[in-house]
């Protein structure tokens, strides 16, 4: 099935999905997500602490230490 998108006027709106339901589309209507939902996704991230960030950079450096092995 292909997915379309298309802009009509609004004088004409009805009519063309009059239309296209008697094609057999069907009209699959978009769901926007609330500002409250986007702001309790939002809540829910952790935060790093300046201690968290100096063990990563630690831990990171000790890669920087290993070398290839040379067959």
């Amino acid at each position: 099935m292909e997915k379309l998108t298309i802009h009509i006027p609004d004088k004409k709106s009805s009519m063309v999905k009059q239309i296209l339901k008697e094609l057999g589309v069907i009209f699959q209507h978009e769901t926007h997500a609330s500002l409250s939902g986007y702001k309790a996704k939002l809540t829910k991230i952790s935060t790093w602490s300046d201690t968290d960030l100096k063990d990563l950079e630690v831990g990171s450096k000790g890669f920087e230490d290993l070398k290839a092995e040379q067959w």
